[in-house]
């Protein structure tokens, strides 16, 4: 029998609960009495709640319904505004085209000139030289441009909130709107402005290709929103580095030059591959105020701003500070070519002697070959330059030009005013139709020359006077005011009497003068009356040094030309050639040899010493107009022709200034320049000969005795036809 005393082993639930009882008899267990002490603390604990203030409860519920309103209301605004923006970056995304189509975005060609040797010297049009990438520049250009520009670019998405409220804060700072002055914009943004966001030109919707820009360049906030809706959808459509490509190839770097590698070619005469940090740091340096920070127009501001880039290229760790002290110390200087600047005012006569559509309105890139020597542009400036510094009175309004031709019309050189770093200016050397004075006489003397006179024939030099009809009588007078009674045509010329050229004149055929001097190429309208003689038409500098290489080529008239050859950029054919050259003979030769030698003795004897060069023949002609408001010098040696004017643009007469003065003078320095190094040679004047002594007078028809004794005896008396 078992003891029902005996102790029962613990069961299985008991272990599972550390002998613990179960829940159910925990639950029917009957709780221990608490402590007094507890009970009171829990009473102490159970303070009843204060009454609040009913106003304060009610504008605190009103509060908080206000702001559940507020958020309510600006994460549905939210909502729908990302909505509606989504879809219209969407839109947009749709209407992007390839990269390829948008790396080159002008509305004309360019044009560029090369002088006799081939070489670039001038660039017209909007300059393009070619697709890069951001991975094809110079890693220096690259990162100058986005450390200038937009230094978060890798960064963002297409705008910068943080840069807008940067842009804001220092505009009103500086006491602007706050939409004024700096924008804030990202280099995508920026790459959409160039884009005029997708809006192409077309010249039937435009007034003009400016206005067309201008609309792009507004900055108004609706322009704005739609600039960073187009910048967002171009980030969806192209990687950084495309964005950036569009960006480097579109820019407007100044001197015509669109994109990084006409900027590079244009200022550096290399490829925008080749590029320093110093000339990375001066393309990039343009693209705020590309017009005016241009190394062409102003090298030293160029440079400083270049200094301020290579400082932000260091602060930013794409370059060392000591990379970046040694290229603010060596800036980036202008190539050759870019330097000299050279022949401005050619560069223009060139591009408005050509075709339109191929020079000023061309949609081709051009090339044109040119006869432009740089050397001698270059002597002829220097020339003129050294005669203003150094003999005319400082503060001068003076102007003068000048003119240097090859015998068959090839212009070498061009300068038509004292500011000759210029594009787009009033060019005095063919623009400028004024009286050419005594400078015309060598074409009266031409003409009786042809028709039978010599260099050593007699005139008489005394008072003479005409009826003009409808303006009475006219008399001519010499400049010095005196009469040397009879002279030889040479005399006359060298010492450039008026009276004996109208007598020449006269007794030569006035209409035959006119045709002379036509045929030589002054076009413009000849003097009908006999002071035709004396030079009271009016013609360019680039005319009549034209007519003085008639003389000097043998006789033969000449089109003074500049352009040799054009094609199209690609192209090896060309699709014209030069419209200029000697033309049909004027003169004989033993005639022009023979007014070559009158002109040598103007120069070696007469009115022209001042233009002698050691060593050279020299062959010219002065001219000075009525109350010295025109004064010329033309002359030639046996390798160059060359013609200087010098006047005031409104006419103000010249102040003891006279074509054998300073005109003389200019001829002569630029001359001598032009020579330096060149064997002389000698004119191809004749060899004089003992002529028998006679009062010239033309070949005529045969009259009856009578006849010819009294026209002898009025020629003798008026020494007219």
């Amino acid at each position: 029998m078992s003891d029902s005393r005996r102790k029962k082993p613990p069961l299985v639930a008991e272990k599972r609960y550390g002998r613990t009882a179960p829940k159910s008899a925990r639950k029917s267990a009957k709780p221990k009495a608490k402590p007094a002490a507890a009970k009171k603390k829990r009473a102490t604990a159970r303070k009843p709640a204060r009454k609040q203030n009913p106003i304060v409860a009610f504008f605190r519920r009103i509060f908080g319904w206000v702001l559940r309103l507020v958020w309510s209301l600006v994460w549905r605004t939210s909502f729908v505004v990302a909505l509606i923006v989504s879809f219209a970056v969407g839109y947009v995304y749709l209407t992007l085209p390839d990269v390829d189509e948008l790396l080159d975005g002008r509305a004309r060609g360019s044009v560029t000139l090369l002088d006799r040797d081939d070489r670039v010297f001038a660039w017209r049009g909007d300059q393009f030289g070619g697709v890069v990438t951001a991975d094809t520049v110079s890693k220096h250009l690259k990162n100058a441009v986005v450390a200038t520009e937009d230094k978060r670019f890798y960064r963002h998405f297409g705008i910068s909130p943080r840069g807008v409220a940067s842009a804001v804060r220092i505009n009103l700072r500086e006491g602007r709107g706050p939409l004024s002055g700096h924008g804030g914009s990202t280099l995508t943004q920026q790459t959409a402005k160039l884009l005029c966001l997708g809006v192409a030109y077309d010249p039937d919707d435009w007034e003009s290709e400016a206005a067309y820009v201008r609309d792009c360049r507004r900055g108004s906030l609706g322009r704005k929103a739609k600039e960073a809706i187009y910048a967002m959808a171009m980030e969806v459509k192209y990687t950084k580095d495309e964005i950036l490509s569009v960006y480097l190839n579109r820019a407007y770097m100044g001197g015509g030059a669109y994109g990084a590698e006409a900027a590079a070619q244009r200022y550096f005469g290399k490829p925008a591959a080749n590029l320093t940090p110093a000339e990375g740091a001066m393309l990039a340096g343009l693209l705020t105020a590309p017009s005016s920070l241009a190394p062409t127009a102003n090298l030293q501001r160029s440079q400083d701003r270049a200094a301020t880039v290579l400082r932000l290229m260091s602060e930013q760790d794409y370059l060392s500070e000591k990379d970046t002290a040694f290229y603010q110390a060596n800036p980036a200087t202008l190539s050759e070519a870019a330097k000299a600047n050279a022949g401005g005012y050619f560069a223009d006569w060139v591009m408005a002697s050509g075709p339109e559509f191929f020079t000023r309105n061309t949609t081709e890139d051009v090339i044109l070959k040119t006869t432009l020597d740089p050397v001698i542009q270059a002597a002829a400036e220097e020339g003129l330059r050294w005669v203003f510094e150094n003999k005319v009175r400082e503060g001068s309004k003076a102007q003068a030009a000048i003119v240097v031709m090859s015998a068959d019309g090839a212009v070498r050189a061009m300068v038509g005013g004292r500011e000759t770093q210029v594009s787009g200016a009033f060019n005095r050397a063919t623009q400028a139709k004024r009286q050419t004075g005594s400078a015309f006489k060598p074409f009266v003397y031409a003409t009786a020359l042809e028709r039978g006179a010599h260099y050593d024939d007699k005139v008489l030099d005394e008072p003479y006077c005409q009826n003009i009809h409808g303006s009475g009588q006219w008399c001519p007078k010499n400049y010095t005011g005196k009469y040397y009674g009879d002279v030889s045509l040479t005399f006359a010329l060298q010492n450039s009497l008026n009276i004996p050229a109208v007598k020449v004149s006269e007794q030569a055929g006035r209409e035959n003068v006119r045709t002379v001097a036509s045929m030589f190429g002054i076009e413009s309208d000849l003097a009908a009356g006999p002071a035709l003689a004396l030079g009271a038409s009016e013609s360019s500098l680039l005319e009549m040094t034209g007519a003085y290489a008639g003389i000097l080529n043998g006789g033969s008239s000449v089109t003074p030309y500049g352009l040799v050859e054009l094609r199209l950029l690609g192209d090896e054919s060309s699709l014209m050639g030069s419209g200029g050259g000697i033309g049909e003979r004027v003169i004989s030769d033993a005639a022009a040899r023979e007014l070559i030698w009158m002109m040598e003795k103007v120069v070696s004897e007469g009115t022209g010493a001042r233009a002698q060069m050691p060593r050279w023949q020299v062959a010219g002609k002065t001219g000075t107009t009525q109350a010295a408001r025109d004064a010329w010098f033309i002359g030639f040696t046996s390798e160059y022709v060359a013609g200087v004017w010098m006047g005031y643009d409104d006419n103000t007469p010249l102040t003891g200034v006279t074509g054998g003065g300073l005109p003389a003078e200019i001829w002569r320095e630029a001359m001598v320049r032009i020579h330096e190094g060149v064997e002389p040679k000698p004119l191809p004047a004749f060899v004089p000969k003992p002529q028998p002594k006679k009062v010239w007078t033309p070949d005529r028809p045969k009259r009856s005795g009578i006849e010819d004794v009294v026209n002898g005896i009025l020629r003798d008396i008026f020494g007219g036809n």
